[in-house]
């Protein structure tokens, strides 16, 4: 929530405002820790959501949030890591082809009608979204808490959460003619930033 500054406006008394994301200005990662001989290298890739989209409505004056929808494009996932092309071909083709089947799934969705929110400071809160999620073609229930700050128009929301891939009938795959092995839970961090519509 550093290195941004804005005129704080204060909302309206009673509306519910509604905020949609700026995907340029947000940020999702997917964390995969693996075991095998890269492992010991530091091998941990760090994976890249660049296209969601969604919105979510918020009175911050009666802490009540309604409901909140993120999508995910599948196919926009991307290894962020630092490897030599021909793994980072690899990587991304099990991905898109045995890991998440994105021509057969191409949407990745998170909903949450149930959200609890605390405030924290001026213009800081705390939410607890009991949400699901839709991941290669199975939904689970899916809480995650948030930081939510309010600067002006802007929501800024951030914070992370854990999976298990063969919960969602995903079988962790290796790379590398096995020499880098993934583990089957997954570590989401994101930072997402919202606009107030007027």
């Amino acid at each position: 929530m550093t290195g941004i500054s804005a005129t704080t406006v204060e909302p309206t008394e009673t509306g519910t405002d509604r905020y949609v994301i700026d995907g340029r200005f947000s940020r999702f990662t997917v964390r995969v820790s693996a075991t095998g001989l890269l492992s010991a290298m530091g091998h941990n890739p760090t994976i890249g959501i660049r296209d969601f989209s969604g919105e979510m409505t918020f009175n911050p004056n009666k802490l009540e949030a309604g409901s909140l929808k993120i999508i995910f494009k599948s196919s926009s996932l991307s290894v962020q890591d630092d490897i030599s092309a021909k793994d980072l071909r690899e990587m991304e083709r099990l991905m898109d082809q045995e890991v998440l089947e994105t021509a057969k799934f191409p949407d990745i969705l998170y909903e949450a009608t149930n959200i609890f929110i605390v405030k924290m400071a001026d213009m800081l809160y705390s939410a607890t979204l009991n949400g699901n999620l839709t991941l290669h073609g199975i939904s689970r229930r899916q809480p995650v808490n948030v930081r939510v700050a309010l600067l002006g128009s802007m929501l800024r929301a951030s914070g992370d959460f854990s999976l298990n891939q063969t919960d969602y009938d995903i079988k962790p795959v290796s790379v590398a003619g096995g020499a880098l092995k993934l583990k089957d839970e997954l570590k989401f961090s994101f930072e997402i930033v919202a606009r107030r519509q007027e």
